[in-house]
């Protein structure tokens, strides 16, 4: 297992970050269902290490072609772990927060993301300690680009205690990601391939 920096598999400076979305979907969208699922095996495993000792942990729930988490969900549950998933609340733009002692409540939701909704069971945010981020890229300083709409960007400014493990694979990471004040940086990158520690980086 390799603590640090890799090398990028995308060199894309000076694209915007539109650009950089499109080419990290294309990216993504070129993994076969098999392969997603053998690296999201690989990335589960690695975050059960990471997050051994935790007991209240926030992932974000899947849906295809993302890394898989339904697993970890599972492991971490089983691991007595309290699971804590986020609702989307398009009004607000904003996240709230429910346990998740069973998966099999979740159904699709807003922007088809699997929610319990009708089955809710509130979490304050300043009881999570750490939380599971989705990426559609991201470099090996740290900067993470989501989406788009800014939701798990407002959520970490407003709770800044968390530790921030953001996942996705390899063949997402880019060179260097445009970002500002805004943009909240990762503690822990995880991919297929590596554990990255952005803070590792001032000893190169």
């Amino acid at each position: 297992m390799f603590y640090g920096l890799i090398q990028p598999n995308i060199s894309l400076m000076g694209l915007t970050k539109a650009e950089l979305r499109l080419k990290a979907r294309e990216a993504r969208s070129r993994l076969s269902p098999e392969e997603i699922a053998v690296y999201s095996a690989r990335i589960e495993r690695n975050l059960l290490d990471l997050l051994d000792g935790f007991t209240t942990v926030m992932v974000y729930v899947s849906k295809p072609p993302e890394v898989e988490t339904r697993g970890l969900i599972a492991a971490l549950n089983t691991r007595g772990v309290r699971v804590v998933v986020p609702i989307i609340e398009r009004e607000t733009l904003s996240l709230r927060l429910s346990a998740l002692p069973d998966p099999g409540v979740l159904v699709r939701s807003t922007f088809n993301v699997p929610e319990p909704i009708g089955h809710e069971i509130p979490v304050r945010p300043e009881d999570v300690q750490a939380i599971v981020v989705p990426m559609l890229a991201f470099d090996s300083y740290g900067n993470r680009l989501g989406y788009g709409a800014g939701y798990y960007d407002r959520f970490l400014q407003r709770y800044p205690h968390l530790e921030k493990i953001g996942i996705a694979f390899s063949c997402q990471q880019m060179e260097s990601i445009p970002a500002d004040e805004n943009d909240i940086m990762m503690d822990y990158i995880i991919t297929e391939e590596a554990i990255i520690q952005p803070g590792e980086r001032g000893s190169q």
